[in-house]
């Protein structure tokens, strides 16, 4: 079994960095946070997808590179009022199901700068 890189994004210094194409998440979840009254709120791109709870899953709009969440400070505006409606991927990533996400090496810093090994060539081969 493959050993799963851990990282620690308290750590981070860019922790922002991995907020900048918004998330996806169920519909019902998006209305409770539009609920929550925070300013700029808001979603796009409704899907019908089984894999969510309702059925329907939207993602946080993105307005000048970054989720409309983030805040000035680089922090999640849903985090700081209510954590238990922060979407999955964001409390997941740099993970997902269990596995270091596949966008990690684009928006995780911590994996971009892991150094890759090289790989050790077999004798007889040039």
């Amino acid at each position: 079994m493959k050993k799963i890189p851990r990282i620690n994004c308290q750590e981070c210094r860019t922790q922002h960095k991995c907020c900048e194409f918004g998330a996806w998440l169920d519909l019902d979840a998006a209305k409770k946070i539009l609920e929550l009254g925070i300013k700029g709120a808001d979603f796009f791109h409704l899907v019908k997808d089984e894999s969510y709870p309702s059925g329907y899953a939207t993602s946080t709009s993105v307005e000048d590179g970054r989720c409309v969440f983030l805040t000035k400070k680089g922090l999640c505006a849903i985090h700081k009022i209510d954590y238990s409606l922060k979407p999955a991927h964001c409390k997941e990533f740099p993970y997902e199901d269990g596995k270091l996400s596949p966008f990690a090496k684009y928006l995780c810093v911590a994996v971009k700068s892991k150094p890759k090994r090289k790989k050790k060539k077999s004798p007889g081969r040039k």
